[in-house]
């Protein structure tokens, strides 16, 4: 079930981040997991799931970070857990911006 209200309030958090990663070159909105986020040479780096976490594409290593810090899990596809997928809550918002930061350069890095 979609909480809308969580994802209300992630839109409102996330929104204008996305807003100032599109002013940058080769960043535009695509489709990933059934929603729009944000992608950069075409590959997605940060998008607000049905539930309104913020999920993001980061280096496995950064993703066992975030998850050991308890400020952010592992993303699970059908109980798969994904490698290099992280979901932030959206009681989180404070480490929003900075973390879709960290998914913007990792994946800039890897379409370069």
């Amino acid at each position: 079930m979609v909480d809308h209200a969580a994802r209300d309030r992630a839109h409102e958090a996330f929104d204008p981040i996305a807003q100032r990663y599109l002013a940058r070159d080769g960043v535009d909105i695509g489709r990933m997991f059934g929603s729009e986020g944000l992608r950069v040479r075409g590959k997605v780096f940060a998008f607000v799931g049905f539930d309104g976490g913020l999920i993001l594409k980061l280096p496995e290593a950064r993703v066992d970070e975030i998850s050991a810090e308890g400020w952010g899990t592992r993303m699970a596809m059908r109980g798969r857990p994904m490698r290099e997928w992280a979901v932030l809550d959206v009681d989180e918002l404070a480490h929003w911006d900075a973390a879709v930061g960290e998914a913007f350069a990792f994946v800039d890095e890897l379409t370069e």
